[in-house]
């Protein structure tokens, strides 16, 4: 992408003025078209402060724009952000496909008002088979490559690691980390569960092993009844040399994936790949679902809710998802739609990304209508689900609200952040802020804060030393304030979160303590406020402590990953750091080599001397060091 930007384009008049809220400027539409170029690229329509309202892609960029400035536009939406107008700044690139990529990612990263926001920034998992003497089946998310065989993508972990079981079942290939392969000296577990068929100890041979990885592609990729084919000439080849326990193996095999075939509510003979994908409106909400069909499997759906769609058509925001979602993730050859998209550019932009070309489709198989039917459903279950969860939410917060005696501005967000610290014995102690904001809480806005300088086991300094550094970037303009500041624990930890307030300034901040009941026990939890009024214990029923609670315990959770992960960091340097001879290069060597600091514990001397930059000497030294 560095290579694809030719060049880059702003136009401002310089007469802009606002007019009342929807901000009317004099844009000279006529003049800057006149300097517009008609290569492909992407382009960025902004108002007076500098914000960008919107994000588009075009083969031909004067084309695009200038459909903005007719008379008659599509839409009283596209009209108000039209009149918002102060400047427009353009990027040329070298493709429409790379138009297209630098479109989504302008999407993502500053999320325009007016462009439809599929907020879905989690990659689709995929299996792996490595290129190993003996391949790897394994769980994959991220980036592929050329260095190993990927399958999918899956729409969920779940389905990943269901199809992994079974796979294990029929075919037995190896899921160990290379680390732990390479060390091995007897067979594991799997091996006597028969879920593994021991490569690691020479207990199938290489040409027997990479057979059983041909069938597990095959099994991805649908083609069952060839396999079944396989399996039987196979199993009679065996009988007939009398290898009968072989044999007895190759049967079981037939069996498990008859019973994946019978199991499979919806199964195509023909082994496709395709996509699913519907909108469905009911209740104020649109939802798109997504159903993932793999080898002819049915591997589930996800339904996902847009943003900024007011006065958008289904089929519009339908159009914004296919080309938010396959510019990041591989599309198939079909994908099977609900309802007609008008516009033959959206399968053109998808053919482009592809390479290849991509077929929008309206089902007429009874199979691909059952699993067009299946998709709207459980779309229908995901909009009564959130609809009954914000419901829940609203009630939830109405009661906090009313019970601390805060008020809720109109048409303003509510945001409740909530402090806790994490440590064993004093070490590696890390404090998490999480984020509650609007009816859910919000990941993306989680932070943690690595405490230093403290006394070891101090948590009063160290939730003085966490409220300090979120808020002082509040008083700098890099964040907002929340509405309501809670803080895990007891009177001790909020007086310190209030001292660290009120050092910034931010007095008027609503702050409240939740201090753990007897024996830790959820329900028993007391509210503690800065005003010295007495503790309050709301009863176990009531929405606003099931509120306080949700909160309160990721906060929990949050904290404890991050000091559980810098505490093994730290564990992890300072024993190999102790040993003369060990630098950064030669440690982390070890560690790639072995895998972890416990694999580096199990070897012998012998292994860590094969080690590149090890002598048989200093392999001795480490083994000492680690027992």
């Amino acid at each position: 992408m560095k290579n694809s930007i030719l060049t880059g384009k702003r136009f401002m008049d310089e007469k802009e003025t606002t007019q009342e809220q929807g901000i009317e400027s004099t844009f000279d539409a006529k003049k800057f078209l006149s300097t517009l170029t008609e290569l492909p690229g992407v382009y960025r329509m902004l108002d007076s402060k500098g914000i960008v309202l919107y994000v588009g892609k075009a083969k031909n960029l004067k084309k695009r724009v200038s459909s903005y400035f007719r008379e008659n536009l599509s839409s009283p939406r596209i009209e108000l952000m039209v009149k918002q107008i102060a400047s427009i700044e353009t990027t040329v690139t070298q493709s429409e496909a790379e138009a297209l990529l630098l479109e989504n990612n302008l999407i993502k990263s500053l999320s325009p008002r007016y462009n439809i926001l599929f907020r879905d920034d989690k990659s689709y998992p995929y299996i792996v088979i490595t290129h190993d003497r003996f391949p790897r089946i394994a769980f994959y998310r991220g980036q592929t490559d050329r260095k190993s065989e990927y399958f999918g993508p899956f729409p969920s972990s779940v389905a990943v690691r269901e199809s992994i079981n079974l796979l294990q079942r029929m075919f037995r290939l190896r899921t160990c980390e290379d680390s732990v392969f390479s060390n091995r000296s007897r067979p594991c577990l799997l091996y006597q569960i028969k879920r593994c068929s021991g490569p690691c100890v020479d207990l199938i041979g290489d040409e027997q092993y990479q057979q059983e990885v041909r069938l597990a592609g095959l099994f991805l990729q649908g083609r069952h009844q060839e396999i079944v084919g396989q399996l039987m000439q196979a199993m009679e080849a065996a009988a007939n040399e009398l290898a009968f326990e072989r044999a007895a193996i190759y049967r079981d095999q037939i069996q498990s994936l008859r019973q994946v075939q019978s199991k499979q509510f919806i199964e195509s003979a023909k082994g496709e790949d395709v996509d699913i994908v519907v909108i469905v409106e009911a209740g104020g909400l649109f939802c798109v679902n997504l159903a993932m069909i793999r080898g002819g499997r049915h591997l589930g759906d996800k339904p996902l809710f847009p943003d900024h769609v007011s006065d958008n058509s289904a089929a519009t925001i339908l159009e914004a998802f296919l080309l938010q979602h396959y510019a990041n993730h591989p599309a198939p050859t079909r994908i099977y739609l609900n309802r007609a998209i008008e516009d033959g550019e959206t399968s053109e932009s998808l053919a482009v990304l592809a390479s290849r070309k991509v077929l929008l489709l309206i089902a007429k198989s009874t199979m691909h209508k059952t699993w067009i039917l299946m998709a709207e459903k459980n779309a229908e279950l995901a909009i009564a689900t959130r609809l009954s969860d914000d419901d829940r939410q609203a009630h939830r917060r109405t009661a906090l609200f009313e019970f601390l005696d805060i008020e809720q501005e109109e048409g303003c967000e509510i945001r409740i952040e909530c402090f806790d610290i994490s440590h064993t014995q004093g070490e590696s102690p890390v404090a998490s802020c999480v984020v509650y904001q609007g009816d859910r809480m919000c990941p993306r806005e989680y932070r943690r804060f690595n405490i230093t300088d403290v006394q070891p086991g101090d948590d009063y300094a160290a939730i003085h030393q966490a409220v300090q550094r979120r808020y002082a970037k509040v008083l700098t303009g890099e964040s907002v304030a929340p509405t309501l500041l809670l803080i895990d624990g007891g009177k001790g930890q909020l007086a310190v979160a209030v001292d660290a307030l009120n050092e910034l300034g931010l007095t008027h901040l609503p702050v409240v303590g939740v201090a753990k009941g007897e024996g830790r026990k959820p329900g028993l939890e007391s509210l503690i406020f800065p005003d010295g009024r007495e503790p309050v214990q709301l009863a176990q029923e009531h929405p606003a402590l099931h509120l306080i609670q949700e909160i309160r315990d990721e906060a929990h959770r949050f904290a404890v990953s991050g000091h559980r992960a810098r505490r093994s960091k730290s564990r992890q340097g300072s024993l190999l750091d102790d040993i003369d001879g060990v630098g950064p290069k030669r440690r982390k060597a070890l560690l790639a080599h072995f895998g972890s600091l416990q694999g580096l514990r199990s070897a012998g001397i012998e292994q860590i001397s094969t080690v590149q930059g090890i002598s048989h000497e200093l392999a001795e030294r480490i083994y000492r060091a680690l027992h």
